[in-house]
Formats: C-alpha cells, sequence, structure tokens
C-alpha cells in the first residue's frame, strides 16, 4: 500500500511539474479535466448521481465549463455571470423535470461548480499572475508540504486531537508543525526565487492553516455520506477530491495573499 502511494505521489508530483510549467492551455485543459472528474466524484457521494449520467449532473458539469470558458477567454469580470448561468441551468432541470430531483440535489450539483470547479480555477489564475510561474508552487506547498509535516510531526510527538470525532489521527502538535514546516518551506522557496522571503513564508502559514480546515472539510462530507474515498483513480491516494481536498480551499487564498502581499 505504501509503495503504491508512493508511486502515484511521484506521478502526480511530475504531471504537476508539466502542466504548470507548461501554463497557458496545457494548464487549462488539465484544471477543467481535473475539475469535471471530482464534480463527478462529489456528485456520486452526494446523490446528484445514481446510476448514470443524468441532466441535472450535466447542467453542473455545462456551468463548469462556460465559467471556464470565461477564463480562456480573459473575461474574468464575467466570472459572476457564468456562474449564475450555471445556476440557471440547474434550476431549469429541475422546474421542467419536476419532480424527479429533490431540492438536496439541485443545491448539491451547484455547490459542486463553486467547490470545484471555481476554486480549483484558481490554480490557473494565480499562475497567470505576474510571477505566477513562481508564486503558483505556494500552492501546493502549503497543501501537500504542510500535510507532510503535519504527519511527520504528529507521528513523533501528537498527543492532543485536534478533531477527535472528524478525524482521530490529526494532533494540534500536528497541525502546528504543518503550519511551521509550510511558513519554513515557503521562506526557503521565496529566497530560491529571490523574492520577499517574509512574505513569502506569511502565505505558508496562512495557507497551511486553510488547508487544514479543507482537508477536515471533505472528511466532513464522507463521513456524513458514510463513504471512505471519493474515487478510486488515483491508486493508494483514492478519487481527485481525496488528493485534491487541500488545494481546493488553498488556491483562492493564495492568490489573494499574493495579489495582495507580492
Amino acid at each position: 500500500m505504501f509503495k503504491t502511494r508512493l508511486l502515484s505521489g511521484i506521478v502526480l508530483v511530475i504531471l504537476a511539474l508539466i502542466t504548470i510549467i507548461s501554463g497557458n492551455l496545457v494548464l487549462f485543459c488539465t484544471l477543467l479535466g481535473i475539475s469535471l472528474i471530482g464534480m463527478q466524484e462529489l456528485y456520486r457521494a452526494m446523490g446528484v448521481r445514481e446510476d448514470r449520467f443524468n441532466a441535472l449532473e450535466l447542467a453542473g458539469y455545462g456551468g463548469a465549463v462556460i465559467f471556464y470558458l470565461t477564463l480562456l477567454l480573459g473575461q474574468t469580470k464575467y466570472e459572476m455571470t457564468a456562474l449564475l448561468f450555471g445556476l440557471v441551468g440547474i434550476m431549469c432541470v429541475y422546474v421542467f423535470a419536476y419532480p424527479k430531483y429533490r431540492a438536496e440535489q439541485v443545491m448539491a450539483a451547484f455547490f459542486g461548480i463553486v467547490y470545484v470547479a471555481v476554486m480549483l480555477s484558481y490554480i490557473y489564475q494565480t499562475r497567470n499572475l505576474e510571477d505566477g510561474k513562481f508564486i503558483v508552487w505556494l500552492i501546493f506547498i502549503c497543501s501537500w508540504g504542510s500535510d507532510t509535516c503535519a504527519y511527520c510531526v504528529g507521528m513523533l510527538i501528537g498527543k492532543h486531537k485536534m478533531a477527535p470525532v472528524l478525524s482521530p489521527k490529526k494532533s494540534v502538535e500536528g497541525g502546528v508543525g504543518g503550519v511551521a514546516g509550510a511558513a519554513l518551506i515557503g521562506g526557503v522557496y521565496g529566497a530560491a526565487v529571490h523574492s520577499d522571503i517574509a512574505m513569502y513564508a506569511v502565505i505558508g502559514a496562512v495557507g497551511a492553516l486553510i488547508s487544514m480546515v479543507g482537508d477536515l472539510a471533505a472528511s466532513a462530507i464522507k463521513r456524513n455520506r458514510e463513504i471512505k474515498d471519493y474515487g478510486t483513480l488515483i491508486p493508494g491516494h483514492g478519487g481527485i477530491l481525496d488528493r485534491f481536498d487541500s488545494v481546493i480551499f488553498t488556491s483562492p487564498f493564495i492568490y489573494f495573499l499574493a495579489a495582495v502581499l507580492l
């Protein structure tokens, strides 16, 4: 299991390097594909998708594609308009297919657009910032870097449970280690790319805190729905949402912190 997880992790890192360094259309298409797969996993978990594709699910995907097209065309000012089109499309399916779908399915369909597609899109938006080719890596430093540091510190000295009911294995000590580790890695990375070391460290620490919330939020949904993993796409890790749960939350915050602080 460990070997499978390690190999999958290496492949993920390589793919991340290729797509993010390439940027532009390569990164755009990759993120759109990841978003749609992640939405499918969420829709399956939330009961939007049952045995096969349905109109409500397709309306959700359509909303995500429209949103991404506004980014590709450089029309970020129309992001909210794209979201409204997605909502209207979902509500049209709800109304004209009534009573086939329940209200909670409709809300989950729209939630999938925002939670998965919109939030992941900030990787692409961060990459397009000035110096974005350097800043974008902070998303993964805060997410995967802090997770690794938290795991190591928690294994060594973890005693006090952070969220005993939701995630019994996570400790307060591990959380502190994750934040400190992300801040340290962020500062070192800032020095390596000749940027503001202090600001990179601050962004690393704040991003790590947000990352933990994203991880726990995804776990809460799984517990509510009584599932172990969102999918099986990534051997040893689960689905897209199992691996990108913290990245989803971290991406928009790194974008806005970078825009303000750097």
